[in-house]
């Protein structure tokens, strides 16, 4: 969840468990271990050898947002999701002692959260030979732009970057916002992107999704609703692949659905999909959607 106040003075990262501020967590969950975590630690190579991690499935890393954490129903829809449908490596990142404070330091502190992120995926690999084309970073709002900054990390190698509903607040003209060159290939669903919104109006995906326009949300009366419905309707692609939208000549198009181009999924757990430009699906107001 993400709620914008406009204030201005930095708060301190809230320092909690005695780590550093800044520091990141990662917490591994899989089928064999879907209520419990494992913690990976990065530059400790047995914290990883000795956890349920297998090299040989896709791992998909969830990044929370702003006052969140890796409890997150974000984060727990994401989980249950994927390993329901499939056998995966499911990475909670936790960066909660910096996202706990105020907004404005958690902007600040954005590049080198993702900084941080890349570092341990890439200690991860070489710890157990996986490959980056296995590898789909998901962040919803502040999260999303985590997940540019850790695949602008990694050479922008990563399969797949989804970026939900990226946060808007202070990221306009931010060069450390989520770009199309993360990663192979980035996928943007926005939700809550009218002037007021939450999330940000414009495209910066390779292919950026607006549901019902992208403004506002069936069955939603409020911009926390409509932000939230992002990772709402992106869960439900993974298990259903069931939201086909139609591409978009320009924005005006998306605003008064007159979209009427060639079609593609929205949302799934594909890591090798591929596309480009503005898309728009109408969609129903609870889940499946």
């Amino acid at each position: 969840m993400l709620i914008f106040l406009a204030c201005s003075a930095f708060a301190e990262p809230i320092n909690r468990n005695g780590r550093n501020a800044g520091t990141n967590d990662y917490f591994l969950y899989t089928r064999r271990n879907r209520a419990t975590a494992q913690t990976l630690v990065i530059d400790n190579v047995n914290s990883i050898t000795t956890s349920n991690f297998d090299a040989k499935c896709s791992t998909i890393v969830a990044i929370h947002g702003w006052v969140d954490d890796s409890h997150s129903e974000f984060n727990q829809a994401i989980k249950n999701a994927y390993l329901e449908k499939n056998d995966v490596n499911i990475i909670m990142v936790d960066w909660s002692p910096l996202s706990q404070g105020s907004y404005t330091a958690a902007v600040s502190g954005v590049p080198k959260v993702g900084r941080d992120l890349g570092q341990f995926i890439s200690f991860l690999t070489t710890t157990t030979g996986a490959s980056l084309d296995n590898v789909h970073l998901i962040g919803f709002s502040l999260g999303a732009h985590v997940a540019g900054n850790a695949g602008r990390a990694l050479g922008g190698k990563v399969a797949r970057i989804t970026g939900l509903d990226p946060a808007g607040p202070l990221w306009a003209g931010n060069s450390n916002c989520l770009k199309a060159s993360d990663a192979v290939y980035v996928e943007v669903i926005h939700s809550d992107g009218s002037l007021v919104g939450l999330g940000i109006p414009y495209a910066v995906g390779d292919v950026d999704f607006f549901p019902n326009g992208g403004t506002g949300q069936p069955g939603c009366s409020d911009m926390f609703c409509n932000h939230n419905r992002a990772w709402e309707l992106f869960a439900a692609t993974v298990t259903f692949n069931n939201l086909v939208a139609n591409q978009c000549a320009n924005m005006i198009q998306v605003a008064t659905n007159s979209c009427r181009g060639q079609q593609l999924h929205m949302g799934n757990d594909q890591l090798n999909k591929r596309g480009s430009g503005l898309y728009r699906v109408n969609t129903k107001a609870k889940y499946p959607f």
